[in-house]
């Protein structure tokens, strides 16, 4: 449960495939698309947003903020358990408070390193979309689209393979940081910057051996994606018919004797939903231990032999036994007992 609680926090769930991306695409008829589209958005909207902008933008904002914030904590959180997780599988031993207290300190210059890195994506990916939507539209291909299908098709085509390129280096940089560069942070207490600096003088070394390890990992993810999933969905599957079957029989019970819709009966809903939902996060956490644990020891083990400090913990040295003492030569003692002795000889005759 430890190593669940750490793994997840830390981010090491991903690794098993346990997350995803779905794009939905609205459809419409025609050319009136935008302009049927947003006449039916506003004619759909409460009345109260037309009544209170303003505590619609304040209320905008506030949530724009608060999402900020849990963003920033969870990426702190994140960067203090990915040494707590490393530990862990160093040591086959899970333990969270003292882990705190010992990696708090390095695990903020990850969060730094981290929080960066984001923003920097952030920024580029936008640009990335910004720019050619802005040429587009400077050229007039948004206006009359029929007349230019091919060119906002190739310019789609473009600009999806180099979104693809750039997630794929991002990912590709968040992998080895974790598995490459936290060891050295960890075994070092030096920052990321100068953990990658390192890193990189070890890759151009040895580029092929770190492609495979690459590739390997990911055909590994792949697999854990399919394993995992598969008994997954078994396990929800078994635990949310009986759950199901409850609140199908709680609410029919509600009408029956006589409940409505209301604050309380909103409320009690929605926490009795938050409780499923963590069990459910907690189950399939426990499911995913395995790859919890074998991933970062996958990479512990491949960085060990490459990393002598690492290699050193993993596999310590025998210590040489201390050297024999000077001995001193034994002292003569008497054979005979206290008080006793050779007799004299006898005289001569």
């Amino acid at each position: 449960m430890r190593l669940a609680f750490v793994g997840v926090l830390a981010g090491e769930m991903s690794s098993g495939g346990c997350n995803g991306v779905n794009f939905n695409m609205p459809a419409g008829h025609g050319g009136q698309v935008g302009h049927g589209s947003s006449q039916a958005f506003l004619a759909a909207r409460p009345p109260w947003i037309g009544e209170h902008p303003l505590m619609v933008a304040a209320s905008f904002a506030i949530v724009l903020l608060v999402g900020f914030a849990l963003i920033v904590l969870f990426t702190y959180i994140s960067s203090v358990m990915r040494f707590i997780l490393f530990d862990s599988v160093i040591a086959r031993e899970c333990h969270i408070r003292r882990g705190w207290a010992r990696r708090r300190t390095i695990g903020l210059r990850l969060f730094w390193w981290q929080l960066v890195f984001s923003l920097l994506t952030t920024t580029g990916l936008l640009v990335l979309l910004a720019v050619p939507a802005l040429l587009i539209w400077r050229l007039g291909w948004f206006t009359f689209p029929r007349e230019h299908i091919l060119g906002l098709v190739l310019a789609g085509v473009a600009l999806f393979l180099l979104l693809f390129l750039i997630i794929a280096v991002v990912a590709v940089i968040r992998v080895m940081t974790k598995d490459f560069v936290v060891p050295q942070m960890a075994l070092e207490n030096i920052g990321a910057m100068e953990g990658w600096r390192r890193l990189l003088t070890r890759v151009q070394q040895e580029k092929v051996g770190y492609a495979g390890y690459i590739g390997m990992k990911l055909v590994l993810a792949i697999a854990a994606a399919i394993i995992f999933g598969i008994i997954t969905f078994v396990v929800l599957l078994l635990v949310l018919i009986p759950v199901g079957g409850f609140g199908l029989v709680a609410v029919l019970g509600g009408k029956a004797a006589g409940l409505s819709w209301n604050v309380f009966t909103i409320a009690a809903a929605v926490m009795a939903a938050v409780w499923v939902l963590a069990i459910l996060v907690a189950i399939v956490s426990l499911i995913y231990v395995p790859a919890m644990v074998f991933f970062p020891a996958y990479s512990i083990y491949f960085f060990a032999p490459r990393y002598p400090p690492l290699a050193d913990l993993l596999w310590p040295m025998p210590s040489p036994a201390p050297p024999p003492s000077p001995q001193t030569p034994p002292t003569p003692t008497n054979p005979f007992p206290s008080g006793a002795g050779p007799l004299p000889p006898e005289p001569a005759t």
